[in-house]
């Protein structure tokens, strides 16, 4: 494995910033968000954890056989859509904007095992075929991990994006100025904000949020599960009486 641990970057402890969720502001209820022209889906799409919504379009199409589980529900070019696109844009210009960013060599993610930090490629990333990205949290519940694209983002097909040591999907952001897209049977831990398509492969899976500013989401037979919160650390122990 190729391991940027070594790498001068900044630590997750060292970004000053609320929680990932709390800067999606309203778009974190969301797991699919898309502009226009849709959100489109073939097959069994199951999500669990979070809404549907599309805005400024209200076209939504394949659900069913897609399924939102309750309580959330498909929201198209209403008032909830509408702000979540706002707050989606705004946190990907924050999460963009973050510097010191550690550039990734060679604009491939394969083998890497990262630390938590900024990321970045002024131009495209990607995950071949059958790779694996590992994301270490170091023993960090809480660690943060920011993956900055100024275009495109690929995840290809059988690939993997791994977490240990505490991390956690809910504190990883994936930004690409263009498209981002999910080969088959893909499987994606994080959040992930476009200003393009977001494209999602037969049978990929993620664990996180799948945001277009600005173009359509498209699914085929994907589970997309919000992140689960990172277990409390227990007390203790505790000064002597």
């Amino acid at each position: 494995h190729r391991d940027l641990h070594s790498f001068p970057t900044r630590r997750s402890s060292d970004l000053i910033m609320p929680s990932v969720d709390i800067l999606l502001g309203t778009a974190d209820n969301f797991l699919v968000l898309g502009a226009t022209p849709s959100v489109t889906n073939g097959g069994s799409t199951v999500l669990t954890g979070g809404g549907l919504g599309v805005y400024p379009a209200a076209s939504v199409t394949g659900f069913p056989p897609g399924i939102v589980n309750a309580p959330f529900s498909i929201h198209t070019a209403d008032a909830a859509a509408a702000q979540a696109q706002i707050d989606a844009q705004t946190a990907y210009t924050y999460f963009q904007g973050q510097t010191p960013a550690t550039p990734v060599v060679g604009l491939t993610l394969d083998s890497l095992v990262l630390s938590p930090g900024i990321y970045h490629s002024a131009s495209s990333l990607i995950l071949n075929v059958g790779q694996t990205l590992t994301l270490d949290g170091g023993g960090n519940q809480n660690a943060v991990f920011i993956i900055q694209a100024g275009t495109s983002i690929t995840f290809g097909v059988g690939s993997t994006v791994k977490l240990q040591n505490g991390a956690n999907a809910r504190n990883i952001v994936w930004v690409a100025g263009s498209a981002i897209t999910l080969g088959s049977s893909a499987v994606v831990n994080g959040n992930l904000i476009a200003e393009a398509t977001v494209a999602l492969g037969t049978s990929a899976t993620l664990n996180g949020r799948a945001i277009s500013l600005t173009a359509a989401v498209t699914l085929l037979g994907n589970t997309i599960t919000v992140p689960a919160a990172a277990p409390p650390i227990p007390p203790g122990p505790f000064p002597p009486a």
